[in-house]
């Protein structure tokens, strides 16, 4: 799948203008309200038209100004998923996700099967209820479950976890996973909160104020400061690691580069691959020898690499280690009392429990 857009459209005060060019996985539009995401999805749709450019998917021309070419968006075969699953309510889960299969059917069919994704998803037990007896989880899943029958070219989902609480969202991120790893079907996917999009990202778009500021993958974008939309409180690292082996104690050992890590009990087998994201605010560091007789279980050995300040209290120091590149927020005042310098070498200090089950996702 390819996906080239170019496109200007006058949004208030602020003038959205996006190109890019995606392809498949998991594509994220990543920025703070009001940035432009939600407008480059609708655009992609069909539900918004752009006042320029053009919108190219596979070599099918789906917008373009100049030529005059704008398909409807009953004709563009995208899923869409909304932050409310918009589920009708005099139908029951089934009839909801055969909704979408009916009004897409003989049309493109890809393969997916009912019973697979009912089965993918994890709603079989919940065919015969009526929407408003699920939790919001649920109707979140059911609603994807509509989309994918309406065999779309690519999946377009606006913040699907917005109006969720941490544990429902928790709930819901790993059948996004499962889309990706064992689908394959191409998703462009906004949000603005960075733990989606450190476990979700296979390309991320950073967006500000109508304007593509970054591109890239989720190191590039969540380990700098200067292109993260969301700014230094949002950064933090991203590790890829393999699962080893689970202890009796509730800890999982995890092999991140040069370094084993302990955290707290992953539901997954060992030999599973990992993608981590450790928020900069959770890492502690110290120089000289090191620590002992400390709570941390995770002491990796590195080297500062970069350190920016703020106009705040508050200085981002980057540390590079046998996992890849640790960040971490500390005060100016302990930087100075350490007389922390770049090329220092010194212990990056990551608590077992800082990193947290919605911090660690599943990658193919």
């Amino acid at each position: 799948m390819t996906l080239r857009l170019h496109i200007k459209h006058r949004l208030g005060g602020i003038m959205l203008e996006a190109q890019m060019e995606l392809s498949d996985g998991i594509t994220m539009l990543y920025g703070a309200s009001g940035s432009g995401k939600t407008s480059i999805i609708k655009a992609v749709a069909g539900l918004m038209t752009p006042e320029e450019g053009h919108i190219v998917l596979n070599d099918v021309t789906l917008f373009d100004s100049k030529a005059g070419i704008n398909i409807p968006a009953h004709r563009r075969r995208m899923g869409m998923i909304f932050q409310e699953a918009r589920l009708f309510p005099h139908m029951d889960v089934l009839g909801n996700l055969r909704f979408g299969w009916r009004h897409r059917k003989g049309r493109g069919v890809s393969g997916l099967e009912e019973s697979r994704i009912i089965d993918l998803l994890g709603i079989g037990h919940l065919l015969n209820r009526r929407p408003q007896f699920l939790s919001g989880g649920e109707q979140q899943r059911v609603a994807i479950g509509r989309a994918l029958l309406s065999h779309p070219q690519m999946l377009l989902a606006d913040e699907p976890l917005a109006s969720l609480d941490q544990a429902r969202k928790n709930e819901i991120l790993p059948y996004f996973e499962r889309l990706n790893a064992e689908l394959g079907m191409p998703m462009l996917y906004v949000s603005h909160d960075p733990v989606e999009v450190a476990r979700l990202g296979s390309h991320i778009v950073a967006l500000e104020d109508g304007q593509v500021r970054a591109q890239g993958d989720a190191l590039t974008i969540l380990h700098d400061p200067d292109v993260n939309p969301m700014g230094v409180r949002a950064a933090g690292a991203v590790i890829m690691a393999s699962l080893m082996t689970h202890e009796d104690d509730g800890i999982s050992i995890c092999k991140a580069g040069e370094n084993f890590l302990y955290l707290p009990h992953i539901d997954a087998l060992p030999g599973a691959r990992l993608r981590l994201r450790v928020p900069a605010s959770d890492v502690m560091l110290a120089k000289g020898k090191k620590p002992k007789q400390i709570s941390s279980l995770n002491i990796l050995l590195g080297r500062v690499v970069g350190m920016r300040g703020g106009t705040g209290p508050g200085t981002l120091v980057s540390v590079e280690t046998g996992s890849g590149l640790i960040l971490a927020r500390v005060t100016r005042r302990a930087a100075m009392q350490m007389n922390l310098q770049v090329g220092d070498d010194c212990y990056a200090l990551i608590k077992a429990l800082s990193v947290a089950p919605e911090n660690i996702g599943q990658t193919s």
